[in-house]
């Protein structure tokens, strides 16, 4: 039974560390806002505009120019696209 618990807490350990490494952001030299959102499709981001707004959601699909924002904060029923020359910066909620 001791093995059996010691496995288990193991288990969740790795996935838990799975999970924080997923969520933090990796920054290459090259990357771009773009990029950015690109390795971040299905996780929920917070986009800062340059206009000064702030715009969150779940990043569901990229474009050239675009991204499609569902699941929004603060207004589950609603979606968006937005300009991404738009965006000044991508948060990214990171696990503890």
């Amino acid at each position: 039974m001791k093995r059996f618990s010691l496995l288990t807490a193991v288990i969740v350990a790795l996935v838990y560390s799975n999970l924080s490494a997923q969520t933090k952001i990796d920054l290459q030299p090259s990357d771009t806002i773009l990029s950015i959102l690109q390795r971040n499709t299905g996780q929920t981001v917070e986009l800062r505009l340059k206009s000064g707004e702030k715009i969150g959601g779940k990043v569901e699909k990229i474009a050239d120019k675009l991204v499609y924002l569902s699941q929004l904060t603060g207004a589950d029923y609603y979606d968006a696209v937005v300009d991404i020359a738009d965006v000044s910066a991508v948060v990214v909620r990171r696990n503890k």
